[in-house]
């Protein structure tokens, strides 16, 4: 602002500080400033911003820091300012056009890329001389031009003779200037774009710059005439030349010739970008090619509607509407000659076009920017008569013509005044083609098709009709019959706001007056749409109760054969006008009380109608579900219910659970739990209301009080009417299972809130009773359980009252229920033949919902006090495994036998063994289906792991007399069932599977409750014994040569029992059950699978340390040796016996074991007279083991080798001796003593 300091007197302060310009540079014409983020509509240096315009309104000095010197220079030449212009006024308008040929010259010049920067920097010389000399001539008019007195008399000096020429030669100069530019419209076409240097610099064509000078020209030549007359407050007249008129030239007759043409010239430029877009684009396309142009529509707008306050002369609407009637008119007779002829291919859509554009010009302010608040001039009067064309009967109307008229009608209803006889007049048009669908062939047919699917979309298609703001793509989205309608609701809306409800009186009246009983039989089914459409726009702005009671008066007047045809559009009408008074809080009985009748009966019909009626039911369906959906949104829509809201729940809902089938189902269920959620979410809304303070206690109370009665008056028609039916259908497949799930268990929430609306024979405890049918029933699905419980435990609130009620054992049974749901995952329903779902991958075997919907189950069980007590008790982990149901359950049960394990005192014990039966419930009645003739191997997996996890991790509760009972059965059902013990049958090997994973769990669980019980069971160890016997054979391999007989599962319960007490006991049964039926001679056959059994014996004494009770095996394992000569037998054998022999022989350190000894001198005594040769061999690979073993037998062997002798009376036995002698050999010095005490015997 340095430059400014010396600001010219003619500028007062206040101005310059309202401006905040700097006057340094004259304004101009520019769109090449780009001002990102600076929030301007035009450039700094236009004159819209640099405040040209205001100072030019205002009166002041044009640029008051400017030409303030002695001298100033213009085209390259000096020249005294203060009379630069008098005295050489024709020589500088000479300069001036040689300046303007010189530029035209430069368009003929190649304008590429290598040229463009010399050719602009010229062309910018050549523009910024020519505006700087205009300005100059503004400047001089202001500061230095005197008014002469025409009526003086006293000699003048000849420069003031001149100086009272130069207003009149001014005018020639600029007429003649003018005449030699031409019109805007004659310049060659200017491609806005600009060239952008390395230095981010734009560049333009001379084309651009000369366009840019015939706009200031024109402005400029305009702001000289209007100063001219402010200054001479005088008509100029004009020496060289006449107005068309053969009148002479003035001030005045060039100003507003020059606007006219400049006028039409704007117009020509707007309709060559008309001709370019199309219909549907041409609101969202810029009318002006460049801002410039647009600012100079601005400039225009402002100066001529300012001449017209202050001078008897016409504002900018009548120049403009006195150009386009020309426009509009068929012949062209009548225009001027020197106006340039403006054709168009649609003058009244070009019109509509302009207009609009040009109304949205008015938010400008004098400095350019845009003033919402700023008081617009409109134009209606033109506008009206405009519509009249555009709706005439004479031709044919199109539809996408009417689309692009009503949506610039609808835009100048947003910048103007309203105006109720563009309603009317349109009124006029549409209330004669009510039947008429209003579409485009080439457009898809979205209007009326989306706006009639449901009564919710009608109200939508209203709703967005009244919006203050309307879609750009209107042309596409909507009809003219709806576009319309958004003129209607703006113009009722604007009108009713500034001059009350007159206005609507007004078209009430004129709309009302059409409808007729005549004229509602005329009616078709796209008539009756486009009547509920209006009327519930009406509704929607005006008065809605009496807009809704003249409609049903209406609807009364159509034929009963079109009712029938068209009942699905009249319901949606009807539930649209519900909707809409549930939306105001107003008292919906009257519409309802008539409504609900309707739906009864059609619910009645679709009772009673027959499956095979297909199209009838749809029919019929296609009414009830546009009650159902209405009916709900009336429900979540309604600030508070009135009496009236029970009447839409009447007995049709009882007769039409009963009709549907699984879908129907679905969509009544849906909404019964939308209404259930509505209701609780009020009631809660009035219980927080009583617990308001500093209210009027008694007031509120009595309001609140008839509130409540009302809500439990439609929970109690809920109850009444849906209830029933969800407790009737608990085990059928007709309900979806969430769905069933859900609606309980918003039942249940709902019979908490409000306890007193549940049916009498659920009280006094609703909750309870709801729970244990739909929760705790164990002839339940599991997939409805396991969502009801996830919804329940949800409601901590709820959770928290029953945990803490006393009146059952809400966690526990609670509890079990996910102990059922776990069990059962694998099983489809219950009650239907086919329970097992088809057996897949196990992850792939459970349907992903329920899996889901168990995970969910499992966390909020954990949060459950009981369960984390227990867990915490057991100091076991469990947070990270409830993502798992399976895992949960098992460290569940792990954790429940840990915490038994560390209670001290018998009471404690004996609760903690009844909360744990409590758990189980009827276990086994869980996993019966599993175990049928259907056999799944993924079922089977889960039970048998499931139930040998809890038979050893509860081994100690098992051993209490309450639960062996409950052992016996499991181990019974699971283990002993019929099927196994037929040993000629095979079992299913899914079920050969599962038992084989999960039997070292049970044989441990076994062993340990063995071990720990009360009472000692003979039965229990029977059972073991059993269970060993039959498994030991059913998993053993059919060949010895195995390599995984280590994993047998009745060695692997050997191989991962953690305490010595029960292994010692397993392996003792074991060994008992190996002894007593599988090495069992029947007569000399050997037993069955011999080998195998010995393999199977020699791996349990690799396994195990050896016990004093083994040695019972082994006169079986001498008779093998004895008696079977097959070689595979007798390695094994052989590989048993030196192992057992070694294991002696470290526990009996120097002396051998007795019970060995004892074995081997019975085997000889058996054996030693008619097997002598194999004994002798057998105690052979003893001897290697053990010499001391064998050198305790010898006098037995002695005795045997008389004996033998003896009986047969034929001797010695060489043979026998020798064999004997052999044996003797490997006993050292006893050997041998003994060998010299035989040669010596001579009995």
């Amino acid at each position: 602002m340095e430059n400014c300091s010396a600001a010219s007197t003619f500028l007062t302060d206040s101005l310059e500080l309202e401006l905040g310009t700097e006057w340094c540079k004259p304004p101009y014409f520019s769109c090449a400033v780009d001002n990102r983020g600076g929030g301007k509509h035009f450039s700094g240096e236009s004159y819209l911003c640099s405040g040209a315009l205001k100072r030019l309104i205002l009166n002041l000095d044009p640029l008051p820091t400017n030409f303030e010197e002695d001298t100033l220079e213009i085209f390259g030449i000096q020249w005294v300012t203060e009379t630069a212009l008098v005295n050489s006024s024709r020589e500088l308008f000479h300069l001036f056009r040689q300046q303007l040929y010189n530029l035209e010259t430069l368009l003929q010049s190649s304008c590429d890329f290598g040229k463009v920067s010399t050719l602009h920097c010229k062309a910018d010389n050549i523009r910024q001389q020519c505006v700087l000399f205009l300005h100059y001539v503004k400047v001089f008019i202001f500061r230095y031009l005197k008014v002469q007195n025409a009526e003086s008399h006293v000699p003048v000096h000849p420069y003031e003779a001149l100086e009272a020429q130069l207003p009149s030669v001014l005018i020639d100069e600029l007429h003649g200037l003018l005449l030699y530019i031409g019109h805007l419209s004659e310049l060659p076409s200017v491609n806005i774009g600009a060239y952008v240097n390395q230095n981010q610099i734009k560049l333009f064509p001379p084309s651009w710059h000369l366009l840019h000078l015939h706009l200031d020209i024109h402005w400029l030549v305009l702001e000289i005439l209007y100063m001219l007359g402010e200054k001479l407050k005088q008509v100029v007249y004009g020496h060289q030349f006449m107005n068309l008129a053969s009148d002479n030239l003035t001030n005045i007759s060039l100003f507003e010739e020059h606007c006219e043409t400049l006028l039409c010239d704007l117009i020509s430029l707007s309709l060559n970008r008309y001709d370019k877009v199309r219909s549907s684009e041409s609101l969202m396309s810029d009318q002006c090619p460049c801002l410039c142009i647009k600012e100079l529509w601005v400039l225009l707008i402002h100066l001529l509607d300012h001449r017209s306050k202050w001078f008897v002369s016409e504002s900018f609407w009548n120049w403009l509407n006195k150009l386009l009637k020309t426009l509009l008119e068929k012949s062209s007779d009548q225009r001027r000659s020197s106006m340039p002829v403006i054709q168009s291919r649609d003058p009244l859509g070009f019109s509509w076009w302009i207009i609009t554009h040009v109304a949205s010009f008015y938010k400008f302010d004098r400095h350019g920017v845009p003033d919402e608040m700023r008081k617009v001039e409109s134009n209606w009067n033109f506008v009206e008569e405009l519509l009249k064309k555009s709706i005439s009967v004479q031709g044919v109307i199109l539809e996408e013509q009417l689309r692009t008229y009503l949506h610039c009608c609808l835009t100048l209803c947003d910048f103007w005044e309203p105006n109720i006889a563009i309603v009317t007049i349109l009124w006029e048009y549409y209330s004669k083609n009510l039947n008429s669908s209003f579409s485009i062939s080439w457009l898809p047919f979205k209007g009326l098709a989306n706006t009639m699917k449901s009564p919710l979309s009608m109200l939508e298609m209203v709703k967005t009709c009244c919006c203050d703001k309307q879609d750009q793509e209107l042309y596409k989205s909507s009809s003219s019959y709806t576009i319309f309608l958004c003129i209607l609701a703006k113009v009722v809306k604007k009108a009713m706001k500034s001059n009350g409800p007159h206005p609507w009186k007004q078209v009430k009246g004129r709309i009302y007056s059409k409808f007729h009983q005549k004229r509602m039989e005329e009616l078709t089914e796209v008539g009756l749409q486009n009547f509920f459409s209006l009327f519930l726009l009406l509704a929607a702005v005006a008065e809605v109760e009496d807009v809704a009671s003249h409609v049903l008066d209406l609807l009364n007047f159509l034929k009963p054969a079109f009712v029938t045809s068209q009942r699905a559009l009249i319901w949606k009408g009807h539930m649209a006008f519900l909707l809409m008074y549930a939306q105001k809080n107003l008292d919906i009985g009257v519409l309802a009380e008539k409504f609900s009748c309707a739906f009864r009966e059609k619910a009645k019909e679709f009772l009673v109608s027959k499956n095979e009626e297909m199209v009838q039911r749809q029919t019929i369906w296609t009414l009830l579900s546009i009650y159902i959906d209405g009916v709900q949104e009336v429900f979540e829509t309604s600030y508070c219910l009135y009496p009236s809201h029970e009447k839409l729940l009447n007995d049709g809902f009882s007769m039409l659970l009963r009709a549907c089938r699984e879908s129907e189902l679905r969509t009544v269920l849906s909404f019964l739990q939308a209404v259930l959620a509505r209701i609780r979410s009020m009631h809660q809304q009035l219980c927080q209301e009583l617990q308001r303070d500093n209210v009027d206690l008694f007031v509120v109370q009595s309001s609140l009080s008839a509130k409540e009665r009302h809500l439990a008056a439609v929970a109690s028609a809920l109850w009444r009417h849906f209830f029933s039916f969800l407790k009737s259908q608990r085990m059928s497949q007709v309900v979806p299972f969430s769905q069933l799930a859900d609606a309980a268990a918003d039942f249940t929430l709902l019979a908490m809130d409000m306890p007193s609306t549940a049916p009498s024979d659920f009280q006094p405890q609703p909750v309870i009773s709801i729970i244990q049918l739909f929760g705790w029933d164990d002839i339940i699905c599991p997939q409805v359980v396991a969502r009801y419980l996830s919804h329940v435990l949800q409601n901590s609130t709820l959770c928290e009252a029953l945990s803490h009620s006393g009146y059952v054992s809400f966690q526990a049974l609670t509890i079990r229920s996910w102990i059922r749901c776990v069990l059962q995952m694998y099983i489809k329903n219950l009650s239907g033949p086919d329970d097992l779902l088809i057996d897949k991958n196990l992850e792939q075997a459970v349907e992903k919902e329920y899996m889901k919907q168990l995970v969910e189950l499992t966390r909020l069980l954990f949060n459950l006090s009981e369960v984390k007590s227990i867990f915490s008790k057991a100091q076991v982990e469990y947070l990270s495994i409830s993502e798992d149901p399976k895992k949960a359950l098992v460290r569940f049960f792990q954790a429940v036998g840990i915490t038994y394990g560390n209670l001290q005192t018998l009471s404690d014990k004996s609760a903690m063994v009844t909360k744990s039966l409590e758990y189980l419930g009827e276990v086994l009645k869980y996993i019966k289906p599993y175990l049928g003739k259907k056999v799944f191997s993924a079922g089977l997996q889960l039970t048998y792991g499931m139930m040998g996890i809890l038979v050893k991790s509860w081994a100690q509760i098992f051993a209490t007399s309450k639960a062996q009972k409950l052992l016996f059965r499991i181990i019974d059902c699971l283990l002993l069932p019929h099927a196994v013990l037929q040993q000629e049958k095979e079992l299913p090997a899914p079920m050969l599977s599962a038992i084989q994973k999960s039997l070292p769990l049970y044989l441990q669980g076994m062993c340990i409750v063995c071990c720990q019980s009360q009472n000692p069971n003979a039965y229990l160890n029977q059972l073991l014994g059993n269970v060993i016997e039959q498994y030991i054979g059913r998993f053993l391999p059919a060949s010895p040569y195995v390599s995984d007989l280590g994993q047998h599962p009745v060695l692997l319960a050997l191989r991962n029992t953690a305490t010595i007490p029960p292994i010692s006991s397993l392996k003792k049964c074991i060994v008992q059950v190996i002894r007593k039926s599988y090495l069992e001679y029947k007569g000399s056959s050997p037993p069955p699978r011999l080998a195998s059994i010995l393999a199977f014996i020699l791996q349990l004494f690799k396994e195990t340390n050896t016990d004093i009770y083994e040695v019972e095996l082994l006169p079986g394992i001498l008779k093998c040796l004895v008696l079977v000569s097959e070689p595979q037998v007798k390695r094994l054998a052989t590989e048993n016996l030196q192992y057992m022999v070694k294991a002696c022989q470290v526990g009996s350190e120097e002396e051998p074991s007795s019970q060995l000894t004892s074995v081997f001198r019975q085997f000889i005594q058996d054996y030693g007279m008619r097997y002598y040769y194999q004994v002798y061999s057998i105690l052979e690979t003893v001897a290697t083991l053990d010499q001391q073993v064998v050198i305790h037998l010898i006098s037995t062997l002695t005795q045997s080798l008389k004996d033998s002798e003896q009986k047969w009376g034929l001797g010695r036995n060489i043979a026998q001796r020798e064999a004997y002698s052999k044996l003797l050999s490997h006993l050292g010095q006893m050997g041998q003593d003994e060998m010299q005490r035989l040669e010596n015997d001579n009995t």
